[in-house]
Parts: C-alpha cells; structure tokens; sequence
C-alpha cells in the first residue's frame, strides 16, 4: 500500500525490452538506498518490484498489461518519474489510500496559473468518471489530490480538476507536464468497491 506522497524523483537510465514485457533500470540515490530486493516502489504509481539495486540504482521487471495500461510503455532513457515506497505498517498516512493499481490513463486538458496554486483539468477514461467525486481522492502519476471539481454525469469527455501548490508542482512533475500530456489514474478503491457491491445488489436474495 502507498499514500501518494512522492519521496523521490527518479531517472530512468535504461529501458530493455523484451517480448511483451521489460525491464527499467532507474538512478534514485535517496530511494535506493534501503530499497530491499522485491520490495515494492510505485513508478509514477505503477506498483512494481525491485529486482535489483547497488544502493544508487535498481531495476523492475514491467510485465505486459502494466506497460499496455500505464504510460509506463511509453516512457525512455533520460524521463523523470515519481517514486514513493510502500507505506511501513504503523507509518503516517499523510495522503490516502493508494495501491498502486492504475485504472488508467488521463490526459492534461488545461492549466490555469493563479496566484499561489494552478487549477489543472484531466481528461478521464468514461468509464472511470463514475469513481471521481468533489472533495474526494485521486492518485495522478502516483501523487495524492484532492479533485476539486468533475464534469456532468454521463459527459460526453468527461474530467476533473485538482488544484496544486507550488511544492506539489515542482517537487512532483506536475508543473512541467505539458497539455495532451498523459498520466496514470488511480481512483478511490473505496468507491470502486461500492459499485462492485451495488452490482450485486438483491442477488443473495433471490438464491
């Protein structure tokens, strides 16, 4: 489990590809330093395992459906991404709940500057619009926000939007993502799980 709170910057040194999957080897000084072997580090809130690691940098094994849904496949030699270790149990829980089970992938639509903070607005898959609420939670690229407005049910494209200060901007990469730019989702599993349960609603009665 993770909270969405981004402990390092990581660089990806090299992508291997192999068949459907591949590896990553990423420089992360900070991170890696006690990373243990099959530990588990969220890569731009992909939850993956650490294969190896000299202390400097470690390697993850991609497999297919990760690199298919995330924008994990799309990524190269020389990107920046956001790292975050799992959460040790009794640790602080400064953000919320985050797997690290990208639902899928949104782009950035807009970025307003305002005077301490930019309002950002996401495009996000439709049949993912349904989980994301007002004042709710939202992991983008692994980083939790609280979404501060949504589009209409039933939005023909639909979105929502997140305001971020200028910490979360620099210290995330949120502030250098360009428009069109894409990004993993991760929705509230809470609400996942709600749906899953309304979807069975009144079938143990009528066995």
């Amino acid at each position: 489990m993770f909270t969405g709170i981004i402990a390092e910057r990581g660089t990806i040194e090299e992508v291997h590809s192999s068949g459907e999957s591949a590896v990553l080897t990423l420089t992360a000084p900070t991170l890696a330093r006690d990373l243990p072997l099959g530990g588990s580090i969220a890569v731009d809130g992909c939850c993956l395992t650490a294969v190896t690691n000299d202390g400097h940098r470690f390697t993850v094994d991609v497999m297919g459906e990760s690199l298919v849904r995330t924008t994990i496949g799309g990524r190269k030699a020389g990107d920046q991404v956001n790292l975050e270790r799992c959460v040790p149990a009794g640790g602080r829980l400064d953000g919320h709940v985050v797997q690290g089970h990208v639902d899928g992938v949104g782009t950035l639509l807009e970025r307003e500057p305002l005077e301490n903070w930019n309002r950002l607005r996401f495009s996000v898959p439709a049949d993912l619009a349904k989980y994301i609420a007002e004042k709710g939670s939202i992991a983008v690229d692994g980083v939790s926000l609280t979404v501060t407005a949504v589009s209409e049910a039933g939005a023909e494209s639909p979105w929502f939007e997140v305001g971020l200060i200028p910490a979360t901007l620099a210290e995330t990469g949120l502030g250098a993502k360009p428009l069109g730019g894409a990004v993993n989702l991760e929705v509230d599993v809470l609400a996942k799980y709600t749906a899953r349960l309304l979807a069975f609603d009144g079938q143990g009665a009528q066995r």
